[in-house]
């Protein structure tokens, strides 16, 4: 059995999901990223064999993504997470053809192609607004907990309008309407509203066409999943592996490269094996003698590279 592993190192928080031949995941972890990037990409990448009961050794190849994708320095190769998520985004619905992705620091909105491919994309990798950050903040201030931010949101009878959609400055409009006595299921509305409203300018920018999937640590909050549905105007798909399509993305990419090495081991391992065995009736001259000597010299078996075990933190 061939396994694939990918590692997205995100701004907050870092995912590994290992998946088999068959395209299945066959374990997943999830960690804070913390201070030291480089460890929580090894943190996360052992927990995941661990969980799956597979020594390190029996991943035959490990692709890195997200922000810190060439931090994971003991894996094979590094893609990025734009790529990564419109792949894990297919593979889930492959009728896809726009990614929201909505992390810890930045938004995405991704074209695909209908292979999985990234024909175009959009991001606001220069500021926090409308990001897992900025609900994070509405949650500290409204004293609610981040799980409880959405479905209280899903309560609200008149949303609150939100002078901006700014991480430093939502904490200061917040104060104001709790001072004006507005309830906390209308403030939690209305912030879920403005970022819905904000990343629907990102997806103006590459094209909205259903399929739309929504991926990342925010699709897990139903409030910003109906937040986005109504100012799109369409149904978006949501995967329980939501929080996991990056990683999803670059473990089937691994998985890809790890058969390709594999299959050209094989190859050439038969191919250096079927010559000597070759028998012939007629006497060998001393040029073929001499250039079958040289074929067998000159096999070998090619072996995907397997990373090296690292000490565990």
């Amino acid at each position: 059995m061939i396994y694939g592993a990918g590692v997205d190192v995100g701004s907050t928080q870092t995912k590994a999901v290992i998946v088999d031949e068959a395209r299945r995941i066959v374990a997943r972890a999830l960690i804070d990223t913390g201070a030291n990037v480089t460890r929580a990409g090894e943190n996360a990448f052992v927990r995941a064999c661990e969980l799956s009961g597979l020594p390190r050794e029996a991943v035959g190849y490990v692709v890195g993504t997200g922000y810190g994708r060439y931090k994971v320095t003991f894996g094979d190769a590094q893609i990025t997470e734009i790529t990564c998520h419109a792949r894990g985004a297919h593979s889930l619905f492959p009728a896809t053809r726009t990614v929201i992705d909505m992390g810890g620091q930045d938004t995405k909105a991704i074209k695909v192609g209908p292979d999985g491919s990234v024909l175009d994309f959009s991001m606001n990798d220069k500021c926090a607004a409308g990001t897992g950050r900025f609900l994070s903040a509405a949650a500290d201030v409204t004293g609610v907990g981040l799980d409880e931010i959405g479905p209280l949101s899903l309560q609200a009878t008149a949303p609150v309008r939100l002078t901006s959609v700014c991480t430093v400055f939502v904490e200061s409009d917040i104060m104001s309407y709790l001072a004006q006595r507005k309830t906390i299921e209308d403030i939690l509305g209305g912030v879920h509203k403005a970022i819905a409203t904000r990343t629907m300018s990102l997806i103006r920018r590459v094209g909205v066409e259903e399929e739309v999937t929504f991926t990342g640590g925010v699709s897990r909050n139903i409030g910003m999943v109906r937040g986005l549905e109504a100012v799109i105007g369409c149904p978006i798909n949501v995967s329980p592996d939501g929080h996991y399509m990056g990683a999803l993305g670059a473990a089937l990419f691994a998985l890809e490269r790890a058969e390709a090495a594999a299959e050209k081991a094989a190859t050439q391992s038969e191919s250096g094996a079927a010559k000597p065995g070759r028998v012939s009736l007629r006497p060998p001259t001393a040029q073929a003698t001499a250039g079958t000597g040289a074929t067998q010299a000159g096999a070998g078996v090619a072996t995907a590279r397997v990373p090296a075990p690292l000490e565990r933190a």
